[in-house]
């Protein structure tokens, strides 16, 4: 259903990683091979190439785990080949499960062959936001008030899932026919949203949470009173079976989990606007510098 920003797969190298791939399906590795704490040394993470949520996250842990001795790999692809791969023991974790919608046919078609490993987000949602000051507040209102966003809702690429929605459910939904959705590209779409505020002009785009832009921006969500752009969805991290005995203090950090609005946006803004995304997990570092709180809570939480 969503549209990601696609970038180049994040190999070993731009992660700063340092095992091949290949290493984490060779067998059970040995006692010797578990850290201290009872887990497994070497982690392998799957990545949905394009997410950004996900890239955030994989590389907070990243960057969270070396620090802790962990050897992390971790490698992008599309989401069905991440989880074949799971299902297969190519990957041990993967952060962005969308459910119940999105990746309700990956939950069907591989959930026996997976754990589960806890919520870390519950408001993940396609939106159609404006400039922060804009005068209105819901969806239903968008109509009336289309000559003071120049008839125009700025959306994304043809073949996304928002465009879609937006397209066949809000459109007729509220009535919007007599508005031109701007079928463009996420960054065209970003580049008309920062003219737009920086301008203190009104602008309506097609947009989701989470998105570093909400950071970035002075935006907020029209209020979607029909549901037409779909109910939040909840993000899950999911384990390939056996994951819970390999890495029992992992698990518990994993079960632990949860960004808020802030503290996820200010993680994508800094990784994906300010760095330019080359560097997932430098940018992660960066990030828990300037918020040390966040593991000692996060280990706290879990008791570890």
């Amino acid at each position: 259903m969503h549209s990601r920003t696609r970038r180049t797969a994040l190999g070993t190298t731009a992660l700063g990683l340092t095992v091949a791939l290949a290493a984490c399906s060779s067998g059970e590795p040995a006692d010797g091979d578990r850290l201290d704490n009872g887990d497994l040394s070497t982690v392998s993470i799957g990545v949905h190439s394009g997410w950004d949520e996900g890239i955030a996250v994989s590389a907070l842990f990243s960057a969270m785990l070396e620090d802790e001795g962990y050897t992390v790999e971790s490698q992008e692809a599309d989401p069905g080949v991440v989880y074949t791969g799971l299902t297969g023991g190519d990957f041990d974790v993967n952060f962005d499960m969308w459910l119940p919608s999105t990746h309700a046919d990956y939950l069907e078609q591989y959930g026996e062959e997976m754990e589960q490993l806890g919520v870390w987000y519950d408001d993940a949602k396609l939106t159609i936001a404006v400039n922060e000051d804009a005068p209105i507040t819901s969806l239903d209102e968008l109509a009336e008030h289309a000559d003071e966003f120049d008839n125009r809702i700025v959306g994304i690429e043809a073949g996304a899932g928002l465009t879609r929605i937006a397209q066949d459910q809000a459109v007729p939904a509220y009535g919007l026919e007599g508005m031109e959705l701007v079928v463009s590209s996420t960054p065209a779409m970003l580049a008309e949203l920062k003219g737009a505020t920086d301008a203190g002009e009104n602008i309506a785009v097609t947009l989701w949470r989470p998105h570093w832009a909400y950071d970035e921006y002075p935006v907020r969500d029209l209020e979607d009173p029909e549901g037409a752009m779909g109910e939040a969805e909840e993000i899950h991290t999911v384990g390939r079976l056996g994951f819970s005995e390999d890495y029992p203090t992992l698990t518990k950090l994993i079960e632990a989990l949860t960004l808020t609005d802030e503290q996820l946006f200010s993680l994508e803004n800094l990784m994906f606007n300010e760095d330019g995304g080359g560097d997932p997990t430098g940018s992660a570092e960066a990030w828990l510098e300037e918020n040390p709180d966040f593991v000692t809570d996060l280990k706290a939480a879990a008791g570890v």
